[in-house]
């Protein structure tokens, strides 16, 4: 739980303070006024990282340094961070270059892109369950980090003049074995997701469709690392040709089906938004099983996107969580919550 929050020449907070409850709070107030940037601090104090953009561009307009200051889980955390992009962190007065995977909290982001995830491209999905079991599992975290490094040599090697394939092999080798374990826990974590989601789904729209998620790959996903070592070696002169890896996890996808129907492409949009929906809630509910911490969600401006039902089923389950909803009018959130804590911010 977070506590409070200062903000130091972050965004549009030149310096500002929050105080906050440990149930909902609402942060209300009109188009530009920092509702986002003050989401965007609380996450960096979590996990260290930006839900939105680079985090250079977190530090205020003509300003060289950035800061957020926050009591979170009992503990005082500092963020430091320069227009170059260079972060530090402190925690309890410990200094550290960068937020151990120990330290990082769970947090849940709803913002109206994910509205689009179905309708969106595979980028925007496979980022999606990466930060989802990252979150949860550090080995997942580990493998994606180590296999994105060796496809950032391969493919820089991709780019040289009279490329051997003996020469990218050591390359073929480490993917080849990230790539397993990614595959192995993403289908591992998707199915418990699944379960989760498919319920969630039924109930948001009153019916008996059957939501199903898995991952569609053009490999085999029961011996993923043979497969991708193969195609590696059988594509080397393709690859080499376009300059890039055109095969592993990093070009794979999410198939979301309802009654066996591809719902990226069938879906209706009200379809779609429940199935989105649904896989929120499901996230919360298991960031809340697989982490020792309680996760908090956090709400940019989506209740306006739902219509009446969808918004009782998500503040049904934000009762349960610490949690933080940006909004321009604070009645269309606050009439779904007898008790929440009114946050108003101006330009």
């Amino acid at each position: 739980m977070i506590r409070s929050l200062q903000l130091q020449q972050v965004r549009s907070h030149k310096s500002s303070l929050f105080s906050f409850e440990s149930g909902v709070n609402i942060i209300v107030g009109p188009n530009a006024s920092g509702k986002t940037n003050t989401l965007e601090a609380i996450h960096m104090l979590h996990t260290g990282r930006s839900f939105r953009s680079s985090d250079s561009d977190m530090v205020s307009f003509d300003e060289e340094w950035g800061r957020i200051d926050g009591e979170v889980a009992g503990e005082n955390r500092v963020v430091k961070i320069t227009s170059g992009g260079k972060k530090s962190f402190e925690i309890a007065d410990v200094a550290y270059k960068r937020l151990p995977y120990r330290l990082q909290l769970p947090v849940a982001v709803f913002d109206p892109s994910h509205l689009l995830l179905l309708s969106g491209d595979p980028e925007g999905r496979r980022r999606y369950i990466d930060d989802f079991i990252s979150q949860i599992d550090p080995l997942y975290a580990e493998s994606l980090s180590k296999y994105r490094r060796a496809l950032q040599q391969r493919n820089r090697l991709l780019k040289s003049d009279n490329l051997q394939p003996d020469q990218v092999f050591v390359w073929d080798v480490q993917l080849a074995q990230h790539a397993g374990d990614i595959t192995r826990l993403r289908l591992q974590y998707i199915k418990s997701l699944e379960e989760v989601a498919a319920q969630a789904y039924q109930s948001i729209s009153s019916s008996d469709d059957a939501l199903t998620i898995a991952v569609e790959s053009k490999l085999p996903l029961d011996n993923y690392a043979d497969g991708l070592a193969k195609k590696l070696r059988d594509s080397f002169e393709l690859d080499r040709l376009r300059g890039f890896t055109g095969a592993g996890p990093h070009r794979d996808d999410l198939l979301f089906t309802l009654n066996g129907h591809d719902a990226r492409v069938s879906a209706s949009r009200g379809e779609s938004r429940s199935i989105v929906l649904a896989l929120k809630l499901a996230e919360m509910q298991q960031l809340s099983d697989f982490s020792e911490v309680q996760p908090i969600f956090l709400l940019d401006d989506v209740f306006s996107e739902l219509d009446g039902k969808r918004r009782r089923t998500l503040a049904d389950t934000l009762q349960h969580y610490q949690s933080f909803i940006t909004t321009t009018d604070a009645d269309i959130a606050a009439e779904h919550f007898s008790d929440s804590n009114v946050i108003p911010i101006s330009r």
